[in-house]
């Protein structure tokens, strides 16, 4: 391993390190660490250190994060990842969700946000409540995103592929932590990716640099007064980090550096990381566990409301939310009422809405400017309207917040394997069905659930969204 590593790249770590370098790059010798992170929106770290089938000990980066001590093959198809209880995530990439200090009710902005690690942890510290927009340019990657906080169960996110510059426009000073977790030239990947050897030279990190420094430039636009701009990389050229923050610094005076840390592969449980936080002055006067702010207009008369946009063009940005009408209402109630155990129909309905043919659950303030970028998802889609009746969506049932169903089924290990691979299983359960809806259902593993069927005459139609399974397994790398 360490034979392939740029000549370029061991010189300057050799002088950037000093007497430390021997152990730093003796580490490549060893087997990259992996770690899980617990995601505590679907269950207890006790609980889930009471289920988990592999050797792990604590990670000293987070409190909810694992360090795996043996090999785990497969861990992106087993039912506990399907169902969402956990996140594979670099031990030290978990830095960054410590450092940005969330707290409920905050209004987050994770700008380079695929494929999802940070965003999840950053939603599981907000614990259904606040706003999270995790934004990714690269549409693909931007789908890959939504996928992952879907499986996770977030429900108070919305997912956008836009350039910075247009989130910096669209929500100027909004965010009480906004992070940067900035595309890099990926050093702290060497151990674990040949393809980022392969790809860095000087020249790279240069290029890294410029692109780095604009960004953060639209970032620092996003941050409230007196909120948090969290910056990091998963490399260790200080013209991408302390270079980076120096400058930073030096152009923004109203800033100050609140911490910052670097860690490397042998001084950490991990492959490496960067980390700095920066605040911004100014009264930090939002109160942020009774957060509530731009709930949009009913009536929806104000031009800039979400409520009175008209439909974009083909290409363009998403289309505008609207309340929803008399039917679709009717529709709502009765899906709601078949498939779930209600308590409060007021308050439910005050956080349903209609995105085109869609029935939206958003149980936060949506800004008025988010639908003006292009958005992959907002909230939870609880379904389809279609020719008069609602066709649930995967996302309602795995939703960690806001609904009790009303029927669920537990399925052994063999059929749990049928089910993931498309097929019908077969019951004799004793349900409480009433009406159409209600035979609706999620399909659970140990109480969580991993999808949703539909039963009929003894029978549990599959309602799997095709390829769903593989998906998760392509996207379960580590970041």
């Amino acid at each position: 391993m360490i034979g392939s590593l740029p000549e370029a790249f061991k010189k300057r770590m050799a002088a950037q390190l000093g007497f430390e370098y021997d152990a730093f790059i003796s580490a490549y010798e060893l087997p990259p660490v992996r770690g899980i992170r617990i995601n505590t929106l679907k269950i207890s770290k006790e609980r889930f250190i009471e289920l988990c089938p592999w050797k792990i000990e604590q990670s000293p980066t987070l409190d909810e994060g694992l360090i795996l001590r043996e090999e785990a093959p497969h861990i992106g198809s087993h039912p506990f990842h399907i169902a969402g209880l956990f996140y594979v995530q670099e031990p030290a990439a978990m830095s960054v969700i410590a450092a940005a200090d969330i707290r409920p009710g905050m209004r987050v902005l994770d700008l380079c946000a695929a494929p999802g690690g940070k965003s999840g942890g950053i939603a599981s510290r907000l614990g259904g409540s606040g706003f999270i927009l995790s934004n990714e340019i690269v549409p693909s990657r931007a789908k890959q995103l939504a996928r992952n906080l879907e499986r996770l169960g977030v429900v108070n996110a919305a997912v956008t592929s836009a350039h910075p510059d247009m989130i910096a426009d669209a929500l100027p000073r909004f965010f009480d932590r906004v992070i940067v977790d900035a595309p890099c030239s990926g050093e702290g990947m060497f151990r674990k990716d040949d393809t980022a050897i392969a790809e860095w030279s000087p020249e790279h990190v240069v290029s890294c640099a410029a692109r780095q420094k604009s960004i953060l430039e639209s970032a620092e636009k996003c941050v409230a007064d007196g909120g948090r701009l969290v910056y990091s990389t998963c490399t260790f050229s200080p013209e991408e980090n302390e270079g980076m923050i120096e400058a930073f610094l030096n152009a923004h005076s109203d800033y100050s550096l609140v911490s910052q840390k670097r860690l490397y592969p042998h001084t950490c449980a991990g492959e490496g990381h960067f980390v700095a936080v920066l605040e911004k002055s100014g009264s930090f006067q939002r109160d942020c566990d009774t957060f509530s702010a731009l709930k949009p207009s009913i009536v929806g008369n104000d031009k800039n409301s979400v409520l009175s946009r008209k439909p974009a063009k083909r290409g363009g940005a998403s289309p505008g939310l609207a309340p929803l009408g008399s039917e679709q209402k009717r529709i709502a109630s009765d899906f709601l009422s078949g498939v779930c155990i209600l308590e409060d129909n007021e308050v439910l309905f005050d956080s349903l809405y209609a995105l085109n043919d869609r029935l939206i659950y958003a149980p936060f303030d949506i800004p008025s400017s988010v639908l003006r970028l292009r958005t992959v998802s907002l909230g939870v889609e609880i379904g389809e309207f279609t020719k008069g009746r609602l066709k649930p969506s995967h996302t309602f049932f795995m939703a960690a917040h806001g609904f009790c169903c009303r029927n669920r089924i537990e399925l052994s290990s063999g059929e749990l394997a049928a089910f993931l691979r498309g097929e019908t299983i077969e019951t004799d359960a004793a349900l409480d069905i009433r009406g159409e809806y209600s035979r609706y259902l999620p399909i659970c593993c140990g109480s969580f659930p991993v999808g949703f069927g539909k039963l009929s005459d003894g029978v549990i139609k599959n309602h799997l969204p095709k390829g769903l399974l593989n998906a998760r397994i392509e996207t379960v790398l580590d970041e």
